[in-house]
């Protein structure tokens, strides 16, 4: 027997039925007649599943800028968005009673008068009635959209069966006792689908008409109620507009009968054409409206970090899952105003079709949250000519590294790893070393940097660099004849693993393996041969800045789930790893490369010697350079905000960056940290103990 047969039959049998019952025994000829018994019916209410009362269904999640207002993007696998009854037009109210259930105010959860009606009209006219009421239609829907449930349990809540309308029937009398007529209501209009996508009154309103459904029209409320019957076949959209046309007539018609509305009124609304006014809610970050395509590299990594979550879920997948389904509100870390000018700024030094790009990332000390990312390209899956896999199109974290980007070679900037090791090990700042133009090490090494089988680093500029040292001029000028000194005396280990510490995730194979295995003889990693991105610079300056304490980079400011309850997932994940007085002296070096004194006034040039005036606040800093000019780098910092900018040939390492454009970078750092930062409180670093710069200390480990 074919299904619409059987759904046929269930229904005569119930309508003789029902006409021999008194209305006391309303609740109990379907059970009788069907022979399941009162008692089956009759099941204790305590039996009521949870998610009835508390539907798990999937809403969309929305991602804001850090104003909390300019939306960035949504993810969503249905797209619903929950609104209270309040926000939905009292004609919308009524167009869906009028339609679903026009009783749903008298009946206690099964209209039996309903049933008598749909079986009437079912025989007698071309449109077809339900004789389920709008109660049991939300057991229904909630039951095939539970995400608890499977696939075929899904499936089984929505089949035409005695088993299941039974079950509607007892789950729909029990919900009627634990919520009122309008929680009910409310509850349906968010979980009913109106097609097109659309999961929700809210969503349906702004699908079809582009406006929130507290501002519907009676012609749209009765379009939108109409579909709900058949939502694939009616769809307006993308199915068959005359079909919704004329289930809007029925349901006028309704409205008309229910006294809803006038006749008059259901005329003048039936004369309207459908006046649609679509609208697509963008999903993903791929849908980041195109005058904000540079956002859509931070939505990127606000995914991965998400991703990396275990309170979202156990697997990628499962917090993926949650973040489609959650409904979760989530504002962001980025701030337009500083992505904006940071990435002028970065199209002013390359624009998109450059084979060079100059990924940049921003940061807040102490908080760890992401203000910025920016980097000259598109983000798109757009293909690009023969060669050029980053360029002009790419989805590839070029800031932040990952997913086969392993970063750039910094260069000098990372001899502060240097600092900060001799430091925790008892060096002053004012060790003196008199620095040779090249120093052999002890170190073993192939290539044209190899004297003898040892490595035998020189300096850039001997006229300049050559001579008697301390930590402060030799950072300043950076010597890295000192620095590889220096290296040696402390120890390399303990030089890469106070990187490590600091954030610079060794992301190439090579470098990790040297790391783990090589540590000891990895000398060249002083002058800063591992690759590296902008983010992870960022990171390790910034902890400086915030004398020890570093942050796990933070794409978000607050999380808050449907039920408006903030998540402790957006709170900065800080701790202490340096001792604050070793961080304060690092800084104090880091003021001399980049046209700032220490506090002992001990700094004697520098390779950025403007910055500091052209910032006009209390700064710290420092250049780099790859051999041969490969990659160039600046680091620049207050103990307000970070900024670090690398510049690279993303597709081809061999191609250099050249040394002309660090000065260009320079200005780019400088700028950035002018115009996020005015108005904003002057701060300045604090001056480091003097045992700590002139005479040295025991050594210290860090937190």
């Amino acid at each position: 027997m074919t299904q619409a047969r059987l759904h046929k039959l269930l229904t005569v049998v119930i309508a003789g039925t029902l006409a021999g019952l008194v209305l006391a025994a309303a609740a109990l000829p379907l059970a009788l007649v069907l022979g399941l018994g009162f008692s089956t019916l009759a099941a204790p209410y305590s039996e009521l599943p949870e998610h009835l009362v508390t539907p798990p269904t999937a809403q969309r999640s929305t991602l804001y800028a850090a104003d909390g207002t300019t939306e960035i993007t949504s993810f969503y696998e249905e797209n619903r968005a929950d609104v209270p009854l309040t926000e939905v037009a009292p004609v919308m109210r009524q167009a869906i009673l009028a339609a679903e259930d026009a009783r749903f105010y008298d009946h206690s959860g099964v209209d039996l008068r309903g049933i008598v009606r749909a079986f009437t009209a079912n025989r007698s006219g071309p449109v077809r009635q339900g004789a389920s009421t709008l109660t049991m239609q939300y057991v229904r829907n909630v039951l095939s959209s539970d995400p608890t449930l499977s696939e075929e349990q899904r499936k089984a809540a929505s089949e035409i069966s005695t088993a299941r309308k039974i079950q509607e029937i007892r789950y729909a009398l029990a919900l009627e006792r634990e919520l009122d007529k309008d929680e009910i209501l409310g509850r349906y209009l968010n979980i009913v689908y109106f097609g097109s996508g659309a999961y929700g009154v809210a969503t349906a309103s702004r699908r079809y008409f582009s406006k929130a459904p507290a501002d519907l029209t009676l012609a749209e409320a009765a379009l939108l109620a109409g579909l709900v019957q058949s939502p694939h076949t009616d769809d307006p959209i993308h199915g068959d507009a005359d079909a919704a046309l004329r289930r809007r007539g029925y349901v006028l018609d309704r409205m008309v009968e229910t006294g809803a509305v006038a006749p008059a009124e259901a005329d003048r609304a039936r004369a309207e054409g459908l006046a649609l006014k679509p609208s697509v809610q963008p999903d993903d970050c791929a849908a980041v409206p195109e005058e904000r395509n540079d956002w859509a590299f931070f939505c990127d990594y606000f995914t991965d970090w998400w991703n990396r979550q275990p309170a979202f879920g156990a697997s990628v997948d499962q917090r993926q899952r949650t973040l489609r389904r959650g409904g979760f509100r989530i504002v962001s870390s980025l701030d337009p105003d500083v992505q904006r000018d940071t990435q002028d700024r970065v199209l002013a030094v390359y624009g998109t079709h450059s084979p060079h790009a100059l990924p940049t990332a921003v940061v807040q000390p102490g908080t760890g949250r992401i203000l910025a990312m920016a980097v000259n390209r598109t983000y798109g899956l757009a293909p690009n000519p023969p060669g050029q896999e980053n360029r002009p199109h790419t989805v590839n974290q070029l800031v932040a590294g990952g997913d086969g980007i392993d970063g750039y070679q910094a260069g000098s900037t990372f001899k502060i790893f240097t600092v900060l090791a001799a430091l925790e090990a008892g060096f002053p700042l004012d060790t003196r070393f008199v620095a040779p133009s090249r120093i052999v090490t002890g170190w073993p090494v192939d290539g044209p940097t190899s004297c003898g089988g040892r490595w035998c680093p020189a300096n850039a500029d001997p006229a300049s660099m050559d001579g008697e040292h301390t930590m402060w001029t030799a950072f300043g000028r950076s010597v890295n004849t000192y620095f590889v000194w220096l290296a040696e005396q402390v120890g390399m280990d303990r030089v890469v693993a106070m990187a490590e510490r600091l954030g610079i995730v060794l992301r190439a194979d090579e470098d990790a393996r040297r790391a783990r295995y090589g540590a000891r003889q990895w000398g060249p990693f002083v002058l800063g041969v591992a690759a590296t991105t902008p983010l992870d610079l960022a990171t390790a300056y910034a902890t400086v800045a915030a004398e020890g304490v570093r942050c796990t980079p933070l794409p978000v400011s607050m999380i808050v789930d449907r039920g408006g309850r903030p998540l402790d997932a957006a709170r900065p994940d800080c701790r202490r790893v340096l001792d604050a007085d070793v961080a304060r002296a690092a800084a104090d070096v880091a003021r001399c490369p980049v046209g700032d004194q220490s506090a002992y006034g001990r700094c004697d040039g520098g390779t950025a010697a403007g910055l500091r005036a052209r910032v006009g606040r209390p700064v710290i800093g420092k250049t780099g350079s790859s051999e041969g000019y490969g990659t160039e780098t600046v680091v620049v910092a207050t103990p307000q905000l970070v900024v670090a900018s690398m510049a690279a040939n993303p597709d081809d390492p061999r191609d250099p960056a050249g040394k002309a454009v660090q000065v260009k970078m320079v200005e780019v750092a400088a700028g950035i940290v002018a115009t996020a930062l005015r108005g904003q409180p002057v701060r300045d670093f604090t001056r480091p103990s003097e045992t700590i710069a002139r005479w040295g200390t025991g050594r210290r480990a860090g937190d």
